[in-house]
């Protein structure tokens, strides 16, 4: 069973030791990251630095400056903690200890764009604006996302790439000393939370027969319980449904079967058509035989950087999904069931005890994740674990 390992330049370039030891874990693959948003990430066996800070979204290579010239959305070069060619570098690294190397994209996530063009962002019911979330429907942000797509991911090198975030962001969001988890939402009113009212979904609302005003009333007036106290969805909204929590049958309880369907026809293909742009553009720039999967979620109206999709449809755009099993890997089925035998599904398996990863039950969960139609594994993280994660690791994958 193929397993990669995510990786991030800054835990390969300076520390000699670490592609081979990366090897070493017995991985076939690493999926090396080429555009990447902010993060803080420990490096526990750099023999430089311990702590990376990324300040922002950017790439990690030089981009090219013929095809940003004169454009107002354009990708961000990084700082100091991946200076000039870093994906490069790393990735070769990578490959002269016979690891595979695929990039790692990261699309529709990037808290800089929000606050330097803070048009491109997401809109709430509330008029609230997520900087961190591009909105996919605006014309400039999809051309920006897709030729960022094409060169992120076909990097000198890649046999392949993971576009990671390639459809709606919302509400959820690991930011900065986040202060959001005092209220339950539960899914449907993440759901609400997520509905976009910039002036191009607004048009897009209005071609399904919504009008924006009443619908941003509807989502407002259904949201009201929580704010008051309903716990994680229990309640009654003034509709007379259920509060939010419940599902896309709590979503239509709340707004209405016909009003929830035409936010959904008008998210779905948004999504869809971004995904197809952007995978066939990735498509024209790579040669023949690479790779190209998206991270995603079998649940088409789920928001974040496992983009919801239909599996049907994703898996007739794209050679395969990399599926996130941290809650267990019940998520897979939905892709398997589609009967593609040439289609990927990697099952996305945390490795960090500290980030709620379970290494020491990789072999068990492998396998129980193959029973469910997983073809590969990714392993997140190798470059975060403790030497105790990696040796489990090694370990698991040993035994498969």
């Amino acid at each position: 069973m193929k397993a990669s390992t995510f990786v991030y330049p800054w835990d390969v370039n300076g520390d000699p030791g670490a592609p081979d030891r990366i090897a070493a874990l017995g991985v076939d693959q690493v999926t090396l990251a080429a555009a990447y948003h902010s993060t803080r990430a420990l490096t526990p066996r750099h023999p430089r630095h311990r702590v990376v800070t990324a300040e922002h979204a950017a790439v990690l290579y030089p981009g090219d400056p013929d095809r940003w010239a004169g454009r107002a959305l354009r990708p961000y070069p990084a700082g100091d903690w991946a200076p000039g060619d870093a994906y490069g570098e790393a990735a070769d690294a990578l490959a002269r200890a016979g690891l595979e190397v695929h990039s790692w994209v990261v699309l529709a996530h990037n808290s800089r764009l929000g606050a330097e063009h803070p048009d491109t962002s997401v809109v709430n019911a509330y008029g609230d604006r997520y900087p961190w979330a591009p909105c996919i429907a605006q014309p400039a942000t999809r051309a920006y996302l897709v030729d960022l797509a094409a060169e992120a991911a076909v990097r000198p090198g890649a046999a392949g790439t993971e576009l990671e975030s390639l459809g709606w962001y919302g509400f959820q969001h690991l930011h900065a000393h986040d202060k959001t988890g005092g209220v339950g939402l539960g899914d449907a009113g993440h759901y609400l939370m997520a509905l976009c009212f910039c002036p191009a979904c607004r048009e897009g609302y209005g071609a399904q027969g919504l009008d924006a005003d009443e619908l941003a009333a509807a989502v407002r007036a259904a949201l009201e319980p929580l704010w008051r106290g309903a716990p994680d969805g229990g309640g009654t909204a003034p509709s007379g449904g259920p509060e939010p929590g419940g599902g896309w049958a709590g979503i239509e309880k709340l707004l209405g079967e016909g009003t929830a369907a035409a936010t959904r026809a008008w998210r779905d293909d948004t999504a869809r058509t971004l995904q197809e742009a952007a995978v066939a553009a990735v498509r024209t720039a790579a040669p023949d035989g690479f790779q190209v999967l998206l991270h995603a979620d079998p649940v088409a109206y789920h928001v974040g950087a496992n983009a919801g999709v239909d599996p049907a449809h994703i898996l007739s755009v794209a050679d395969g999904v990399v599926v996130p099993c941290a809650g267990g890997p019940g998520l897979l089925a939905p892709f398997a069931e589609q009967g593609r035998e040439d289609a990927v599904i990697a099952a996305n398996l945390t490795v960090v005890v500290g980030m709620g990863g379970s290494p020491g039950t990789l072999a068990a969960d492998a396998a129980r994740a193959r029973e469910l139609g997983a073809t590969e594994l990714r392993l997140y993280h190798a470059g975060l674990a403790s030497d105790g994660d990696l040796e489990a690791v090694r370990q698991g994958l040993g035994a498969l």
